[in-house]
């Protein structure tokens, strides 16, 4: 009964986050299913669910049946849908083993977050007008400052892989969205990178309990992968979705699963990465390195 329980839990969440995902809310599901939205939000909570009704509510959201029951594999084609389901994941999560470029969102500082922020919004201003702000990024937002908020107060274990190379780049252009922004700007943007480079750096000599962060020179996988670990269930999640130097939050397919093979495959590749990742003073060192060095680039250049 309970694990039936928490297969009805979890297609409740992923029919929360394919819904926001489509810009859709509680209330218009209701009336285009001609069911109140009582019923709906129970749905989203968990409540059994007839495979008529799943079928009728995946096929108002343009989902696969088999995605919404998580069989196999959950497919997500925008970045609002897909963050949202991952925030579902880490509420529920032990531990969090991560490569996501340039690292770990939940580790960044108040003042990385907020430039993401502008990132963001900088790589679909074109398409609102001047001032407003598109509805998917509002969302996108959103539901990063939930999970943040999360896991400062939840507090999960993480482990972050960060590829060096991630880093230059993010050093080189900065936490920006666009290529035509004003240089003073974008300079402002490049000293926010250093600044939190530097920070990641402390974090990696401290090695606060909880966080574990190594990393890695060779060229990483460009679609990032996380894992999440609960208590009696694991997922991998992977995503060509990324922020901080020229974000990319709309074009894509990203994949949620927990079948064995997947899992497995992807705990080998965190447990190989970690083995040959620089962790500790060597690892803060490698970071301030790559500091000097772009700065050094920047200044000759």
């Amino acid at each position: 009964m309970k694990e039936n329980n928490s297969r009805f839990l979890e297609i409740g969440r992923r029919l929360r986050a394919y819904r926001l995902g489509r810009g859709i809310t509680a209330e218009q599901v209701a009336d285009r299913l001609e069911m109140s939205r009582a019923a709906i939000y129970r749905l989203e909570k968990g409540e059994v669910v007839k495979i008529e009704t799943i079928q009728r509510i995946a096929d108002l959201l343009n989902v696969s049946v088999a995605s919404l029951l998580g069989v196999s594999v959950e497919y997500y084609d925008n970045a609002v849908a897909y963050f949202e389901r991952m925030r579902q994941l880490e509420e529920e999560a032990e531990q969090i083993l991560a490569h996501f470029a340039p690292f770990s969102y939940l580790l960044s500082s108040d003042e990385y977050a907020h430039a993401v922020e502008l990132a963001i919004r900088e790589t679909v201003i074109g398409d609102v007008e001047e001032g407003d702000v598109a509805p998917e990024v509002e969302a996108l937002v959103r539901i990063l400052r939930e999970r943040r908020d999360h896991a400062s107060r939840r507090r999960p274990g993480i482990v972050s892989i960060v590829g060096l190379q991630d880093i230059e780049r993010l050093l080189r252009s900065g936490v920006v969205g666009r290529f035509d922004l004003p240089e003073e700007e974008v300079a402002e943007r490049r000293a926010i990178a250093r600044r939190e480079i530097l920070r990641l750096a402390d974090l990696l000599e401290e090695e606060p309990i909880g966080i574990q962060i190594g990393i890695v020179e060779e060229t990483l996988p460009q679609q990032t992968f996380q894992i999440f670990r609960q208590k009696e269930r694991t997922f991998v999640a992977m995503s060509p979705y990324r922020f901080a130097d020229h974000p990319n939050v709309r074009n894509g397919v990203a994949m949620v699963t927990e079948t064995p093979d997947a899992v497995q495959l992807f705990d080998n590749l965190i447990a190989s990465l970690w083995r040959r990742a620089a962790k500790g003073r060597e690892g803060a060192e490698r970071l301030r390195h790559a500091v000097a060095r772009v700065g050094s680039g920047l200044r000759d250049a």
